[in-house]
C-alpha cells in the first residue's frame, strides 16, 4: 500500500462519525447493512450520514450497493486488513535483532 493511500484512509477514519459508520459497518459483516438501518443505529440525519459514507467510499473503505429499493453499504474488508498490515509492517524495523521485521515502503 501507498502511503499516500493509507494515509487518506487513515484520515477518513479520523472523524467520530465516521469511525462509527465503519465500525458498525465492520460488525456488521459480509451482509452489510442498509442505509437506513445504519442511520437508525447511529442516530445520523440522513444528509450527513450521506457526506461521511461518500467519504468513506472516496477512500475505497465502503462500498455500496442497490438492493431493489434499498441501498446497502459494506465495509471493504480486503482495504481494513491491507490498512492493518501497512501499519503493523515495520514493527520494530529499527530495532537491533528484531525477529521478522519487514518493511512497507
Amino acid at each position: 500500500m501507498k502511503i499516500a493511500d493509507a494515509a487518506q484512509r487513515l484520515e477518513a477514519l479520523g472523524n467520530q462519525t465516521r469511525l462509527q459508520i465503519y465500525r458498525a459497518l465492520v460488525r456488521a459483516g459480509h451482509a452489510g447493512m442498509p442505509v437506513g438501518r445504519l442511520q437508525e443505529k447511529l442516530k445520523i440525519p440522513a444528509s450527513t450520514l450521506s457526506h461521511h459514507i461518500k467519504t468513506l467510499v472516496a477512500v475505497g473503505l465502503v462500498s455500496q450497493v442497490r438492493e431493489s429499493t434499498t441501498l446497502v453499504c459494506h465495509a471493504n474488508f480486503d482495504a481494513m486488513r491491507g490498512l492493518v498490515a501497512f501499519l503493523a509492517a515495520e514493527c520494530c524495523a529499527d530495532e537491533a535483532g528484531c525477529k521478522g521485521a519487514q518493511t512497507a515502503a
